[in-house]
């Protein structure tokens, strides 16, 4: 007999951070009384904090199963969808039916229009947990159950450079090269003297054989990004990642058509199904599906339509715990197409007290978790700060 889930929790994990996201704020950047700023660069809200929703799934057997979403702002919708919704009709299923979960989860609220969002961020964190307690209960690493192991490194890139002056970003990137990284990501917000002079610095620095990209934050149009991307390119630009607003399929288009370097979308998606009309239009040469978005089911499903229509995937790699950076990570693990992974320093170093497993990054290459389900849990000081609410 089949063990079936039993209990679904949903917890916030919040911690502190020296600096904020992307650095210090700039003038006009100063946080509000619940903690949250906005980037002037790109008009977007960040927390002083790291924040995410964290799920617990427990079987009738006791086995537990993890998994981890967004938790950035107004976390509680994100738990009232799993808690007032989405927790009881998971409890009795088998986790071994976790693709087969996902997709009568997904159709609750599809009439309604709720395709994306919060409902899909709810959505990813039972499925990355329902995995995950696959996992546990064969025996077996989750990239065992996605179709086979093909790797057991898998490249990293270091993502943003938390320094107020192009000089000092510049060295804490030599100082990332001279742990043996060779691909490097920049953020245009807080690019303050222009992206093409901050390319033109960190080659300089870095010499010609590193990969340097700029995430552009989705903050330009067609005819901004197209200009800003081609003043970037003769410093050796390995790709743009979002350079122009999600919406504007027909500008992002208009910028991989004119363009010589790769374009990069994908983070914010939640589905497959946000990646056909893009693919369609030849908009992109690289996805980059975000775990804690889309959970395992959805994110093997883009890294296939991406195999087969010959794009990369580079996975993005966003503010968590670790649980659905492990889940990313043995995703990539069975996956052909993966070129590498995104790595954001600045929350995996102060956060490694927070799991207990093999995960790690060192050397330019992430280790894949080798323990059975995600090979990653929460450590006893990390249980310790989950909330409720």
């Amino acid at each position: 007999m089949s063990d079936r889930v039993k209990k679904i929790e949903s917890f916030t994990l919040t911690l502190p951070r020296e600096t904020p996201y992307l650095g210090k704020p700039r003038p006009g950047e100063e946080p509000n009384g619940r903690g949250y700023l906005v980037r002037k660069g790109n008009r977007t809200v960040y927390p002083t904090f790291d924040r995410s929703v964290l799920v617990r799934i427990e079987t009738e057997n006791g086995a537990v199963g993890w998994g981890e979403t967004y938790g950035l702002v107004a976390p509680r919708a994100t738990m009232e969808i799993i808690d007032d919704l989405l927790a009881d009709f998971t409890i009795g299923r088998d986790p071994f039916d976790a693709a087969a979960i996902h997709d009568d989860l997904y159709d609750l609220m599809r009439v309604r229009g709720y395709t994306g969002g919060f409902y899909v961020d709810a959505l990813a964190a039972i499925d990355i947990a329902l995995w995950d307690l696959a996992g546990k209960l064969a025996g077996l690493p989750v990239c065992k159950l996605l179709g086979g192991q093909r790797r057991d490194r898998i490249a990293a890139y270091i993502s943003g450079l938390p320094e107020d002056t192009r000089a000092k970003r510049a060295e804490l990137a030599a100082s990332w090269q001279a742990k043996g990284f060779s691909s490097f990501k920049f953020a245009s917000p807080v690019a303050d003297d222009g992206v093409a002079k901050e390319m033109e610095t960190l080659r300089e620095r870095l010499g010609p054989a590193v990969r340097i990209a700029c995430d552009m934050h989705w903050a330009q149009t067609a005819s901004e990004a197209i200009a800003l991307i081609k003043a970037m390119e003769p410093h050796g630009l390995w790709f743009a990642e979002a350079p122009v607003r999600t919406e504007d399929i027909d500008g992002l288009a208009r910028v991989a058509a004119s363009v010589s370097t790769a374009i990069a979308v994908g983070e914010e998606w939640r589905t497959v199904h946000d990646m056909v009309p893009r693919v369609a239009r030849r908009a992109l040469a690289i996805v980059q599906p975000e775990m804690g978005h889309k959970g395992i089911t959805q994110f093997m499903r883009i890294g296939a339509y991406a195999h087969v229509h010959h794009i990369k995937v580079i996975p993005h790699a966003t503010i968590g715990a670790g649980i659905f950076l492990a889940a990313s990570l043995q995703a990539s693990a069975a996956l052909a197409n993966v070129d590498c992974h995104e790595f954001q320093h600045s929350i995996f170093e102060p956060n490694r007290r927070l799991l207990v497993g093999d995960m790690d990054c060192m050397n330019g290459e992430y280790v894949v978790p080798t323990g059975p389900g995600l090979g990653v849990e929460p450590s006893k000081e990390a249980q310790g700060l989950l909330k409720k609410h």
